[in-house]
């Protein structure tokens, strides 16, 4: 099975590197992962806009290798003028993609901006940019962090679609259940865009474990107590984790999910590996 031959789309993320030697190597598992004919490559936005000229860079730099790029923009600490020109920018150089989220605030940063929550930021960018832009935003299966409940989740993502966004990408999870009763809850409450897993290759479970605590992201007991037990064995690791993500991207497809969005940490290996077990190349 290939992307061509099924017509899933398939996307990969970047995070903007701080060193030369990390721009090399950002670039280099981009090259790597042209292989799986990615529908478009984003690259993260860091908290208040912390990383918005990297971010920019690497977005041109990609965009004028031919790439499809979508770059994160989030309000956090930024005023509106300063989001105006990175969409002019962006819209200057044949941008056509974004991944539009609310964003963190940089730590000891009071409230600066104008707008409050994502489905502001997208009828911001659909009022002065009218369709130019394809709109993904950020959706969570198991539940915002900061959400009162689900039903109230379920309801403000409803308003980001309202406002103007084409898809949603999720969080990473490791329970296709919670995405599929996810799903189903979207479109109980009028959500009929399409609704990408986010998947995240397991490469160091203690990392892993902090940050998905840090984002509110469940993994499973059983998972949690099987790489618990792998930490000491790197290859012992990587093959149960390649096997098990494998696993689940086989099972949100055989389900109906549209395709997958790879966190790929700016490393190819792993997420070639996942996609060559789960018979995606």
């Amino acid at each position: 099975m290939t992307r061509s031959s099924t017509g899933l789309r398939l996307s990969c993320e970047y995070f903007p590197p701080k060193t030369a030697d990390g721009r090399l190597k950002l670039l280099a598992a981009h090259e790597e992962l042209r292989v799986l004919a990615p529908a478009f490559s984003s690259v993260t936005y860091g908290a208040g806009g912390s990383t918005r000229e990297t971010t920019r860079d690497v977005v041109l730099e990609l965009a004028r290798g031919g790439s499809a790029v979508a770059p994160h923009l989030s309000f956090g600490g930024d005023d509106e003028s300063l989001i105006l020109e990175l969409l002019a920018v962006y819209r200057d150089h044949g941008i056509r993609r974004l991944v539009a989220l609310r964003g963190d605030l940089p730590s000891g940063v009071g409230g600066m901006s104008q707008m409050i929550h994502a489905s502001e930021l997208v009828r911001f960018v659909r009022e002065h940019t009218g369709a130019h832009f394809t709109i993904e935003v950020a959706v969570y299966p198991e539940m915002h962090p900061q959400a009162r409940d689900f039903a109230t989740d379920i309801r403000f993502l409803k308003k980001k679609f309202d406002a103007g966004a084409d898809h949603g990408i999720t969080q990473f999870f490791y329970n296709a259940d919670a995405y599929f009763h996810f799903v189903q809850a979207c479109r109980a409450e009028g959500i009929a865009q399409p609704i990408y897993p986010g998947i995240m290759p397991i490469l160091n479970y203690q990392n892993l474990a902090r940050f998905a605590r840090n984002c509110g992201a469940e993994i499973p007991r059983w998972l949690h107590y099987r790489l618990e037990a792998l930490q000491d064995d790197e290859a012992g690791t990587r093959e149960f984790a390649t096997g098990f993500v494998a696993g689940l991207c086989r099972r949100l497809l055989d389900g109906g999910a549209p395709g997958l969005h790879f966190y790929t940490m700016n490393q190819a290996a792993p997420t070639l590996a996942i996609c060559r077990e789960a018979g995606l190349l």
